[in-house]
């Protein structure tokens, strides 16, 4: 049995948010409210095949927000070997419990699960925040089901983001739009 590749063409709200903050003050508050993943914690649940129910009462414990850190990088070292002034951390920010709800029914959405984040500042040292709008990235895979959970993603992002006292911007409230799908 062949199966056709299929391309997407979908448009992403990339939102770039001054914090009124040096980079450091805001990452501190951002790392805050955004606690990392609980990983032991997880891998117990994991390996003695706990229920369902118990990891959402851990990530429901764990991440007041909605939301838990995978990753970070911070670059600074690295870039400052090549002379750069300006400074950036990213990191992997999402919640595995609000994932599954799309993989059940569209495994790829790993892709975009967790959200990609970045605080950065230029040589002035004043930070923002950087990320794409979740319900565009999953509104990409033409699942009515998939893109709920977007829309959900997109409300938690927007009380983070009024928590951490910075604007919300209004594309968090607008429609997605839907893909164009191309089979070859």
């Amino acid at each position: 049995m062949s199966i056709d590749t299929v391309t997407v063409d979908y448009v992403v709200h990339r939102m770039t948010i001054p914090t009124g903050m040096i980079q450091s003050e805001f990452r501190a508050r951002f790392e805050d409210a955004v606690p990392p993943l609980p990983l032991d914690q997880v891998r117990e649940l994991v390996s003695r095949g706990a229920p369902w129910g118990e990891m959402l009462d851990l990530v429901g414990r764990t991440a007041p927000w909605g939301f838990l850190l995978y990753w970070t990088n911070d670059v600074d070292p690295v870039v400052r070997l090549a002379g750069d002034s300006s400074s950036a951390v990213a990191y992997l920010m999402g919640n595995h419990t609000i994932m599954e709800r799309m993989f059940r029914y569209e495994p790829s959405v790993v892709m975009y699960a967790p959200l990609h984040v970045a605080i950065w500042s230029r040589s002035d040292g004043q930070a923002f925040f950087t990320i794409d709008k979740p319900s565009d990235q999953f509104g990409s895979f033409a699942d009515p089901t998939v893109t709920a959970v977007g829309y959900d993603l997109d409300s938690k992002l927007a009380a983070l983001l009024a928590h951490l006292h910075l604007r919300v911007p209004d594309t968090l409230a607008g429609e997605v739009s839907l893909p164009h799908i191309r089979g070859h």
